[in-house]
């Protein structure tokens, strides 16, 4: 072989890829890769696929069930609950059978879908991330004066989220890059090693807006709500100290759940984009794909079982009695924003304590006040989640 390579090196060549031809992940295993890495990607897959699926459609038949739930600043919530609901589903069962097999046995126009599907709910999941931040900020620094959050502005969010995303992870099916296996060959997504410069423009304007941009969006609206809650704190009001530790926990663990969960996919995407001839082990170039696939397992817990009121009407839900401390209910007259939680959420609770503590105080006359709609009476115990 080495003569004939010597003697004739066009023919060589073509001997060699006959002799040993190069391994089409379509067709069976990467031969470079040991099998006990597709088997510890199933049993991975597998256990971040049923936690995910679980936990998502907890969250969806819960809000199904408990009206309460269903207000504008929970759509997104929700939102973001059947995105990482869709991407399991999607993308989680289908790398759990195709790491099971060491291959994409699906075919290549499943390898197309595939990659779009999870490319698609998981931008979607992160653009509601985003808006989510964007409504919180809304709700309780009120950038627009009297306007308020309602039904018709949520709705509006989420049109934009599935419509910028879909707009974004469209493009690779119609040429502007493609779809195409990983380099372990078992999942599909968009091809970051392409030496194209229109493949390479797709990637960098996919990187600005669904990794900077969103980023970008919750960066300005918490850290807006953190600057504004420190304010009403500084000035001397004891009743803004709680809400404002409150939400600086609620924030940090926000950000960093998302930089943890996207940054590693993200700065991988970008690095084989500029560097495309780079030499990586098959292995560990999958892990910031599959990891990404674990923002759908903590994203559940950080933004709903973490929240008050979700978490009383899973309580009830499960046999358990949702109960109101009776000293919560005796100070409903002078911190109106505690019993409110059950009613509106935990942020317009911050909201109305905010404005509470604040300089606005009811008026002797019993006439409302600019945050009178705000404050609510309290509520029975058994009306916390009402069906």
């Amino acid at each position: 072989m080495d003569t004939l390579s010597l003697s004739v090196n066009a023919v060589s060549y073509t001997a060699a890829a006959e002799l040993f031809p190069p391994d089409d992940p379509f067709k069976g295993p990467i031969k470079s890769i040991a099998p006990w890495n597709f088997t510890f990607l199933a049993v991975f897959m597998f256990f971040v696929t049923s936690v995910s699926l679980s936990e998502n459609f907890l969250v969806m038949f819960v809000t199904f069930k408990y009206k309460q739930l269903r207000q504008p600043l929970n759509y997104i919530i929700v939102n973001l609950a059947i995105a990482d609901f869709l991407v399991s589903l999607t993308g989680g069962v289908i790398s759990f059978l195709t790491n099971s097999r060491g291959y994409f046995f699906l075919g290549r126009w499943a390898c197309v879908l595939e990659g779009f599907a999870v490319t698609f709910f998981g931008i979607v999941a992160m653009w509601s991330l985003s808006v989510l931040s964007f409504e919180r900020f809304f709700v309780v620094c009120r950038p627009l004066g009297n306007i308020r959050l309602q039904t018709k502005h949520a709705v509006l969010g989420l049109v934009f989220v599935w419509t910028f995303s879909f707009i974004c992870t469209i493009p690779p099916v119609l040429g502007w890059n493609s779809y195409t296996t990983s380099k372990i060959g078992t999942t599909c997504e968009p091809n970051w090693y392409s030496t194209s410069t229109l493949d390479h423009s797709y990637i960098i304007v996919f990187f600005i807006t669904c990794f900077i941009l969103p980023l970008g969006v919750i960066f300005f609206c918490y850290g807006k709500l953190l600057q504004k809650l420190r304010k009403v704190s500084h000035s001397r009001l004891a009743g803004a100290k709680k809400p404002e530790r409150q939400v600086t926990r609620m924030v940090v663990v926000m950000i960093v759940a998302y930089m943890v969960g996207w940054t590693p996919y993200a700065a991988f995407s970008i690095l084989v984009t500029i560097h495309p001839t780079i030499e990586l082990d098959p292995g560990l170039a999958s892990i910031p794909a599959f990891f990404s696939k674990t923002a759908a397992v903590y994203n559940p817990v950080i933004y709903v079982f973490m929240n008050k009121q979700f978490r009383k009407c899973l309580i009830q839900l499960f046999g358990g009695k949702v109960t109101i401390p009776d000293s919560n209910l005796n100070q409903t007259s002078e911190r109106p924003g505690i019993t409110q939680e059950s009613q509106t959420g935990e942020m317009s609770a911050i909201a109305t304590r905010i404005r509470v503590s604040g300089s606005m105080s009811p008026r002797s006359d019993g006439s409302p006040t600019e945050c009178g709609s705000f404050v609510h009476l309290p509520i029975p115990e058994n009306k916390v989640c009402p069906m």
